[in-house]
């Protein structure tokens, strides 16, 4: 074995371990509102837990959703994840929700756009697509 090949191993194996872990799952853990600005108006914290919920008016605002590790929380609607599936920017999920007195399944394409913005996408709908914004609050 050559020495310049061991340097080249050697090397290539360093870079595997310093690169990002690309396959980690996009972190989707948070509040997340159609407008940055009007978080605020949408969310509030509620209870002696101090629970993040949504406020009276939220839909005015534009709305939004909580989403938690397994769930997925609308201001009517609670949707326990069933499956999700990451690739690169790409966010598929199947929630079962739950709201009143029905049940169904909901299937989300989501796209990450940065740490704190996604788009939800709506395939066979041309032009269809709703951005949200993570909230920090």
């Amino acid at each position: 074995m050559s020495s310049g090949w061991r340097h080249g191993a050697i090397l290539a194996a360093s870079l595997v371990v310093a690169l990002p872990d690309f396959a980690a799952a996009f972190d989707l853990t948070g509040a997340w509102a159609t407008s940055a600005e009007q978080c605020r108006k949408v969310f509030a914290h509620k209870g002696r837990a101090n629970q993040l919920t949504f406020s009276n008016f939220s839909g005015v605002y534009g709305g939004g959703f909580i989403a938690e590790p397994d769930r997925l929380r609308g201001k009517f609607e609670n949707c326990k994840i069933k499956s999700r599936k990451d690739d690169g920017q790409n966010i598929n999920i199947i929630v079962g929700c739950a709201s009143g007195i029905m049940v169904s399944n909901v299937q989300f394409f989501l796209k990450a756009v940065d740490d704190d913005t996604i788009t939800r996408q709506f395939p066979g709908i041309e032009g269809m697509e709703v951005n949200y914004h993570r909230c920090k609050i």
